[in-house]
């Protein structure tokens, strides 16, 4: 897909703000049920979009996470302390010894939140170093949690001062991860549309609408 023209037709399009604009991806879907289906995955994006806000359930407390909370913290903290700490950070870790106490205590709210801490991005780790903290703050910084709550996904993909080409990529990423998240894969996408913070959207015409629209011609 050109995702390329599609960033800059947006350009060329909207109006240049005071303030620097963040990009969005939007993504609508069809023939797709989030109450029956699910879409929860996750991209890497290929360039740093938004800074990300980690909190680190660990055993000891360090000076290269945003905050730390350790094993005594967990035990006094109650549910209304935990939903507000979800909504102000981005993404939890933990370590693998305190992940049995977190699942037990606060499982059920941080996996509905979509914010439990998860392996597969290298969420809980075996060992608290800075090596291992620094490298999961680095992934997880241009990691993007992709969650279908109904059929219209908003993703916030870079920044108005980066390349188009770094945009391009970034969009291309969380489109397969999207697309390999799905039941159908690209029979599920309804359409693309990409934005600025303050500015209308552009929408990219799908090969597979397009076909359908040259067979009715014909």
């Amino acid at each position: 897909m050109d995702f390329l023209t599609l960033v800059k037709q947006l350009r060329e399009k909207s109006e240049k703000r005071n303030f620097e604009q963040t990009f969005d991806l939007i993504i609508n879907l069809k023939d797709f049920d989030p109450r029956r289906e699910s879409l929860n995955t996750f991209a890497e994006l290929a360039h740093l979009a938004n800074k990300k806000r980690v909190c680190g359930f660990l055993e000891n407390q360090n000076n290269i996470l945003e905050k730390t909370i350790t094993k005594i913290e967990i035990e006094k903290l109650e549910s209304k302390d935990v939903k507000k700490l979800a909504r102000d950070y981005d993404f939890f870790i933990a370590s693998a010894k305190l992940m049995p106490l977190l699942a037990a205590k606060f499982g059920k709210i941080l996996g509905a939140m979509g914010k439990m801490p998860d392996p597969k991005m290298g969420g809980v780790i075996m060992q608290e170093n800075d090596d291992a903290l620094k490298n999961i703050l680095e992934k997880l910084s241009k990691t993007i949690k992709i969650r279908a709550k109904d059929k219209g996904l908003k993703l916030a993909i870079g920044k108005e001062n980066m390349k188009d080409e770094e945009i391009s990529k970034n969009i291309e990423i969380v489109y397969a991860a999207v697309v390999n998240g799905l039941p159908k894969r690209e029979l599920n996408i309804k359409n693309i549309m990409l934005k600025f913070t303050m500015s209308h959207p552009v929408k990219m015409v799908l090969k597979q609408t397009q076909n359908v629209k040259e067979k009715k011609k014909k």
